[in-house]
C-alpha cells in the first residue's frame, strides 16, 4: 500500500484531479487495506475486481466529476444495479435490485467508484451483525450503519453512506472516532434506501473531514460545492444536555463541560438552553414504532420466522398494537417541537450536545443507546459529530452540534470553527 487509503475524501480527490493518483491506484489501496483487515467484518459485499473495473472506467473517462474516482462505501440497505442489496437479513440474501438508488445513481455520476456494500444491522435496526470496532474488537462499532463507520475509521474507505432513523449515523460515527454527518430531512433523497420511517429516515455521511460532508453534499444535492468557511466567526453556543443527559456517563459530561468551557474563552457566545418537552423520546418511539411495523408489512406477514426477535416482538408487534390517535398525537407533538427549535435559533447559531452516552459499550450484543441522536432526528435538524477525545476504556468520544433546518452549510462552518478549538 502506498498510503493513499489514508487520504479523506476530499484530499483524494484533488490529487486523482491533478493527476497524481489514478482511481485504480487508490481503488487497489483501499482494496488492500480491506482484505488485511478482514478481521473487522466492514463488508457485507467486497468483489476486488469489480470495484477495480469501475475505477479503471474512470481513469479511462478522464477522471470526470467532482469525485474524479473517489471510492465510496454503500451501507447494505440502499440498492445497487450491479451487487446484491440484502438489508442485513436473510428474508434477503441474494437481492439484485433492478436500479440503483438515486444517491448510488448520483455518486456514479460524479465519478465515484463504489467499492463494496457495507454491514448493516437487521433492517437497519436493532439486531446487531458481525462488524466489530475497528480500534477494539472487543466493543460493537455502533450501529445500524456499523459497516461504513468501522470501515472509514479503519481507513479501509474514505467515505461512507449511513442512513439514520433513530441514531445509526451519528452514533457509529462518534464510537468509531470519525465525522458523522445527518442532513436536514429531505434534503437528500431517499429513493431506493429501504423505507423503515417515513417521517424519520435520512441518508448520512460518515467521513473523515469537514471538507468530505461538502463534497458529498454537492454530490447528493447534485448542486455546485459550497466549500466550508474555515474563518467564520465565534458562534452563538446553546449548551443542549437534553433531558436524556443524566443518561450520560461521567466522561462524557465531563467532556461536554470541558468543551463547553473552552469555547467560551474563545470567544463563543455559551449560554444553557433546555428542550421541551420532556418527553420528547417518547413521540419518537411511538413514531418509530406505528410506521416501521406498517412499512414492514410484507416481511413481518410473509416471513416473520425470519425476522429477529428484537425486531418482530421489540418493535413490530408493539408498532401494530399502538393506535392512531396515539401516533397522530406523537406526529403532532412532534411538529410542535420543531417550532420551537426554529424559535430557539433565533438566539442561538448552533447547539452543543452529547453524541453518545459515552464509549461503545463492550461486546457485540448492542449497537448502544440512540437517545442522544433520536431527538435530533425526530427534530429533522442537520447534526454533525466530531471526534472530541477518548474515554476511560481509551475509545473515541464525539461531541454533537446541531443546526437549524435546513441550514446545513452554516452548521458546517460553524463546526469547522468548534473543530479547530477541540485540541
Amino acid at each position: 500500500m502506498s498510503g493513499a487509503e489514508r487520504l479523506t475524501a476530499s484530499e483524494a480527490a484533488a490529487r486523482l484531479a491533478a493527476g497524481t493518483l489514478t482511481a485504480e491506484a487508490l481503488t487497489r489501496d483501499c482494496l488492500k487495506r480491506a482484505n488485511a483487515r478482514a478481521a473487522v467484518k466492514a463488508w457485507a459485499w467486497l468483489d476486488p475486481e469489480q470495484a477495480l473495473a469501475q475505477a479503471r472506467a474512470v481513469d479511462r473517462a478522464g477522471r470526470p466529476g467532482v469525485l474524479k474516482g473517489v471510492p465510496v462505501g454503500v451501507k447494505d440497505v440502499i440498492d445497487t444495479v450491479d451487487m446484491p442489496t440484502e438489508h442485513g437479513s436473510p428474508i434477503y440474501r441474494g437481492n439484485r435490485p433492478f436500479a440503483d438508488a438515486a444517491c448510488v445513481a448520483l455518486i456514479r455520476a460524479a465519478g465515484g467508484v463504489i467499492l463494496g456494500k457495507t454491514v448493516t444491522t437487521e433492517f437497519a435496526n436493532r439486531d446487531p451483525r458481525e462488524t466489530v470496532h475497528p480500534h477494539n474488537p472487543a466493543h460493537t462499532p455502533g450501529g445500524s450503519s456499523s459497516g461504513s463507520a468501522a470501515a472509514v475509521a479503519d481507513f479501509q474507505v474514505p467515505v461512507g453512506l449511513g442512513t439514520q432513523t433513530g441514531g445509526s449515523t451519528i452514533r457509529p460515527a462518534a464510537f468509531c472516532g470519525v465525522i458523522g454527518y445527518k442532513p436536514s430531512f429531505g434534503e437528500f433523497s431517499r429513493v431506493g434506501i429501504k423505507m423503515q420511517c417515513h417521517n424519520l429516515d435520512t441518508l448520512g455521511v460518515i467521513c473523515r473531514s469537514l471538507e468530505d460532508i461538502a463534497l458529498m453534499r454537492g454530490v447528493l444535492l447534485a448542486q455546485d460545492l459550497q466549500w466550508v468557511d474555515r474563518s467564520s466567526g465565534a458562534p452563538r453556543v446553546g449548551f443542549c444536555r437534553t433531558p436524556a443527559w443524566d443518561h450520560a456517563d461521567g466522561d462524557t459530561q465531563a467532556l461536554l463541560e470541558r468543551i463547553a468551557t473552552r469555547l467560551s474563552a474563545a470567544g463563543a457566545a455559551v449560554r444553557d438552553v433546555a428542550l421541551t418537552p420532556a418527553d420528547i423520546l417518547d413521540h419518537h418511539r411511538r413514531i418509530f414504532e406505528f410506521e416501521a411495523a406498517r412499512n414492514y408489512a410484507y416481511e413481518y406477514e410473509a416471513h416473520g420466522d425470519q425476522l429477529s426477535a428484537a425486531l418482530r416482538d421489540g418493535l413490530l408487534t408493539p408498532g401494530r398494537a399502538l393506535p392512531l390517535s396515539a401516533y397522530v398525537e406523537a406526529i403532532e407533538a412532534a411538529e410542535a417541537f420543531r417550532r420551537n427549535l426554529d424559535n430557539l435559533f433565533d438566539e442561538f447559531d448552533v447547539l452543543l450536545a452529547p453524541s453518545a452516552v459515552g464509549e461503545a459499550p463492550e461486546g457485540l450484543g448492542s449497537t448502544g443507546d440512540a437517545r442522544f441522536n433520536a431527538i435530533w432526528t425526530l427534530a429533522w435538524t442537520p447534526c454533525v459529530t466530531l471526534p472530541a477525545g477518548t474515554g476511560r476504556k481509551g475509545l473515541p468520544l464525539g461531541v454533537q452540534l446541531v443546526g437549524q433546518r435546513f441550514g446545513d452549510e452554516a452548521l458546517l462552518d460553524t463546526a469547522a470553527w468548534v473543530e479547530a478549538r477541540l485540541g
